[in-house]
């Protein structure tokens, strides 16, 4: 099996996506986070947001043989909620979230060899308890916030807050898994 057909590079920062594939039995041969302008354009649909942020992501990175791109939006409507950076921020999710179903979708963007692109959206609909004041507080005191789309990261503490998800939990995690080892194996990349 020729080189280009082993080697996978993942590009995203996220120790979830890796871990994520890692259940798949893939190992990455590279983890090269992509350095790209994540800011929504004006108007800009959450379903496209998420989709251009994996194909930048998937292109901003030069690598051998594979480059494997996720991006997590989380949205309430058409708004697209920010990667929490204060407590601010994520209390402002935390609370909007509350007590109301929203949107996380994942795409997943896979670049081969051959330059052929492979790309698929996760679509998930989310469902909040109804959260008190306490309960956001004592989220907010544990960290798991920080940088997380929507102010909330569903595989630790915050699933004890969830009432319900329709979707894939790989999904709002941060990467798909029945889509990934579809777009994996379609492109050849050697998979059990």
């Amino acid at each position: 099996m020729p080189e280009s057909e082993r080697h996978l590079t993942l590009a995203s920062a996220s120790p979830r996506r890796r871990d994520l594939l890692a259940r798949l039995g893939v190992e990455p041969a590279a983890v090269t986070p992509a350095d790209i302008d994540e800011t929504p354009r004006e108007r800009e649909l959450p379903r496209e947001y998420a989709l251009r942020m994996s194909r930048e992501k998937a292109f901003a990175v030069e690598a051998p043989g594979f480059v494997l791109a996720g991006d997590t939006v989380v949205a309430a409507g058409r708004r697209i909620l920010p990667k929490t950076q204060s407590e601010d921020e994520a209390r402002r999710c935390l609370e909007l979230l509350s007590g109301r179903r929203h949107d996380v979708l994942t795409s997943v963007v896979l670049r081969a060899p051959d330059g052929s692109v492979r790309e698929r959206l996760n679509d998930n609909v989310v469902r909040f308890k109804s959260l008190s004041r306490e309960e956001i507080d004592a989220y907010i005191a544990g960290g798991e916030w920080r940088g997380k789309a929507g102010g909330y990261a569903i595989q630790g503490t915050a699933e004890g807050l969830v009432q319900w998800i329709r979707g894939s939990h790989s999904g709002v995690m941060g990467l798909p898994l029945f889509e990934t080892r579809a777009l994996l194996k379609a492109a050849g990349f050697a998979i059990g």
